[in-house]
């Protein structure tokens, strides 16, 4: 792979002076790949594998772990609000736990590029993440619409409550898989109109994205949730 558009989710120490790194990348997907020498202290690596720079990566292997072969570094935004590199850290840990590997995700790689830049100049992450939340699940085959109820294959209507089901999305009627009830209506149809200003409309979207997660999760902890809960204190917008 040469001159190949990725990021970096997550790095750590490997062997004596590599680096074994986790990149999102646009054609192969998230990849595995060895920086050899590049924890020493006078390899160019260290600093140019970061997590949110654009880079042009080069890369050689056959197995699930690749060789980095040159690393090139793009201009992009930068996160320098604790907040926003906290939820840059949030997206960058779902797409290492939820990504196979080596699948590429054209549209969610552009989704990521998209957050990046919205993170780096909003005050008010919580919109920005819901709205990635949700194309990442729809990436992994779980969309669904906040006007349609599945099961009746009938509109939302404003004065009913309703149920979700990660499986299933909306629901007019409970089912055994169904994690969440007494869903407004008329919320569901603000959500589908694209409404995460006002209050409710927050409020049920967290309710459900947060249900989707970890039910794509499946049991796996994010450890970004905690560094949101420190730093917010009762609000955690995960």
């Amino acid at each position: 792979m040469q001159q190949e558009p990725a990021y970096v989710l997550h790095r750590r120490p490997w062997r004596e002076t590599s680096l074994m790194v986790d990149v999102f990348s646009l054609n192969a997907g998230r990849v595995t790949v060895v920086a050899r020498g590049g924890n020493s202290a006078k390899s160019p690596l260290k600093a140019q594998l970061q997590p949110f720079q654009p880079l042009l990566l080069d890369w050689t292997g056959r197995s699930d772990l690749k060789t980095l072969t040159q690393a090139d570094v793009r201009s992009g935004p930068s996160l320098k609000r604790t907040l926003s590199l906290y939820s840059g850290l949030y997206v960058n840990e779902l797409l290492q736990r939820l990504l196979p590997m080596a699948d590429p995700h054209h549209q969610l790689f552009a989704a990521y590029i998209d957050v990046i830049a919205e993170l780096s100049e909003a005050r008010d992450v919580e919109p920005i993440l819901r709205r990635f939340e949700q194309s990442l699940a729809a990436e992994l085959g779980y969309d669904f619409v906040w006007d349609q109820a599945t099961d009746s294959g009938q509109p939302v209507e404003a004065g009913r409550l309703y149920c979700y089901d990660p499986e299933q999305g909306i629901l007019a009627e409970p089912s055994p898989g169904a994690r969440l009830r007494n869903l407004p209506g008329g919320t569901l149809l603000a959500l589908a109109n694209g409404d995460l200003e006002s209050v409710e409309c927050r409020r049920i979207a967290k309710r459900v994205t947060r249900v989707l997660v970890d039910y794509l999760l499946q049991g796996k902890v994010l450890h970004s949730r905690s560094l949101f809960s420190h730093h917010r204190g009762d609000r955690n917008d995960l």
